[in-house]
């Protein structure tokens, strides 16, 4: 039997940060191996909030930086596909037949658009309204059965869930129902402990960061706001600082050292911001080391050519199959046949 599929991607609008590590990156590389990945460079998702001039003629180079923070942090390029989606055109189509299996009232509950909106400082486009369909095609293009997300994209594998279930029983058995996956830390605070981490937002720490700037923005991290003095007590729950040591740290025994001390006032933020920076960059020093590997010029973009060329082979067949199950190859055959005899009588 053939192997179950996985598809992940992420848009290209900059580095991956520690956010999506344990969001989602985590997940990918954990189950790579065990199901035929797919990784998706999603650059017809980022007009949906970033379609100017400068945004567009950057895409090539956050599409490298993507390939290249995803095969440093783990991912194998032996294991999984990357793929462009504006370059699969079949994907475009099947956006379009996927449109109406699902109602605007029903794209109008799903919360995160908003909140895309609002940080990216747009209007509610129709296309960003359908983002959430275009993310249907892209899961359902390579009939993918697991996909890994954040938080704030379950509720988009949702709705992908519920197009395939609702062409299946109209049309037939084409598209298999994705399952979601979500990591340890669904959605990890930012720096500013005021927002989830993010490119747009400033405060997030990049796995291609050096020791020295994530040494610098762990210093400069929030913490207890009403700790003014090492000598007062301070709130271990919900302190961005022990969040990341949770989430980053792997010697528990020296975390709990930590909290205790920080709850009785017997420790400084400057020891506990301090232990966190080296346990981030511990972490971090493999990812650095992966990414030396695959600097060599042209490697990138020969992975994403190759891999673009494979996944429009499958996705032509899946459009394929979408046609013949709804009955639109039929029509065409139809018409191509009538002209052909019409032609042949008329001596055309």
């Amino acid at each position: 039997m053939a192997r179950p599929r996985m598809l992940t991607g992420d848009r290209p609008t900059g580095q991956l940060h520690l956010g999506h590590y344990v969001g989602t990156l985590k997940n990918r590389i954990k189950h790579q191996h065990n199901y035929e990945s797919f990784f998706l460079v999603a650059d017809l998702h980022m007009l949906t909030t970033r379609n100017r001039p400068e945004d567009i003629q950057g895409t090539f180079e956050n599409a490298r930086h993507l390939v290249l923070d995803a095969l440093a942090a783990g991912i194998e390029p032996e294991a999984v596909t990357f793929y462009l989606q504006s370059a699969v055109h079949e994907i475009h189509e099947m956006y379009t037949l996927l449109q109406n299996m699902v109602t605007v009232s029903r794209l109008e509950r799903v919360p995160s658009l908003k909140d895309m909106a609002r940080e990216a400082n747009v209007k509610m486009s129709y296309g960003l309204l359908g983002y959430p369909v275009l993310q249907a095609a892209d899961i359902l293009c390579v009939r993918s059965n697991l996909v890994p997300v954040g938080k704030d994209n379950l509720a988009h594998v949702e709705i992908a869930r519920e197009i395939a279930r609702r062409f299946n029983g109209t049309y037939g058995n084409v598209f298999p129902i994705p399952e979601s996956v979500v990591g340890d830390v669904p959605m990890l605070v930012g720096l500013d402990g005021q927002e989830k981490m993010s490119k747009s937002l400033n405060n997030a720490i990049f796995l291609a960061d050096s020791p020295e700037v994530v040494a610098r923005k762990v210093m400069d991290m929030v913490t207890d706001p009403n700790r003014t003095r090492a000598d007062v007590p301070g709130t271990v729950e919900g302190n961005p600082v022990f969040i990341y040591h949770d989430a980053f740290n792997p010697n528990l025994a020296e975390v709990e050292d930590l909290k205790t001390r920080y709850r009785a006032g017997k420790v400084g933020d400057v020891e506990v911001k301090q232990k966190l920076a080296v346990a981030i960059n511990n972490m971090l020093n493999p990812i650095r080391e992966r990414r030396s590997l695959y600097e060599t010029p042209g490697l990138v973009e020969q992975i994403l050519y190759e891999g673009t060329k494979k996944v429009r082979a499958e996705v032509k067949q899946t459009l394929f199959d979408m046609q013949q199950a709804m009955g639109l190859t039929g029509v065409w055959n139809h018409i191509e046949r009538k002209a052909t005899l019409h032609s042949a009588f008329f001596g055309g």
